[in-house]
């Protein structure tokens, strides 16, 4: 689904290496999580992927189903089935939620050569996956996450992640400043798109939230690489040791 290698990446405005060699495969069906350290790189692999401007790739590769993936513009790469959750959604002032996801998902039909998806048809598709959310109606008419708690931003993003159906989804730090119970429910948008078709890679710092989303793998970052890969349990054992000693191993 998801292919990286050796990807060194460094930033545009000075001569910085951020990512120092990345390699990662993530399966068709499987969720894959990264944690590690402020400064690690984990959240610079979810921008480059994505296509985000400030970032020079000097080596490796990445390809989604094969294709270069780093050769494209960031609206070729949502086309071709490539979705980031952000850390921190941004508001978009003046722009109707549900036009806002209208206009995405046919964009992303059109892009494809599919027919562009009716008025009716998707009324009914978003209140179906709003209420799945446990989404307020009224939300969907305000303009894109503007006035919406953290949460309510969150559970905006997994809305949009449902109803584009990507095939490679990618959560960056999506716990972050929720509650418990918000991040369960934002957990459960995702388990509901699990499927042997979909790929996940899940960014975080903490392990309750893989209690919610269990992964399959699990990757610590350090110093701009991969470092371990394990099962979950690799994930509670960092919850209690921290991450000193994966940096001592690392030096």
């Amino acid at each position: 689904m998801l292919d990286i290698k050796n990807l060194h990446v460094k930033l545009e405005e000075e001569d910085k290496e951020i990512l120092k060699g990345v390699d990662l495969s993530v399966e068709a069906g499987k969720v894959h999580a990264i944690m590690g350290p402020n400064g690690s790189g984990k959240s610079t692999l979810s921008y480059v992927l994505s296509g985000r401007d400030g970032y020079v790739v000097t080596d490796g590769s990445a390809t989604l189903e094969g294709a270069d993936i780093l050769s494209m513009d960031p609206e070729e790469r949502a086309a071709a089935g490539l979705f980031l959750a952000f850390q921190y959604p941004v508001e978009i002032p003046g722009v109707g939620n549900m036009t806002f996801l209208r206009t995405a998902v046919n964009a992303q039909r059109k892009a494809r050569g599919e027919d562009e998806i009716s008025a009716a048809d998707f009324l009914k598709l978003v209140r179906e996956k709003a209420k799945e959310l446990r989404m307020d109606q009224d939300m969907l008419k305000r303009p894109v996450n503007v006035g919406f708690s953290g949460g309510e931003k969150k559970r905006n993003e997994i809305l949009q992640m449902a109803i584009l159906q990507p095939r490679m989804c990618i959560l960056d730090e999506t716990d972050s400043g929720l509650d418990v119970d918000a991040m369960k429910l934002v957990a459960d948008g995702v388990n509901a798109l699990r499927d042997a078709g979909r790929g996940f890679l899940v960014i975080t710092h903490y392990q309750r939230l893989l209690d919610h989303i269990v992964p399959d793998v699990v990757h610590i970052m350090s110093g701009g690489r991969i470092v371990q890969t394990g099962g979950p349990e690799l994930a509670r054992q960092v919850e209690e040791e921290g991450y000193g000693h994966l940096n001592e191993e690392t030096a």
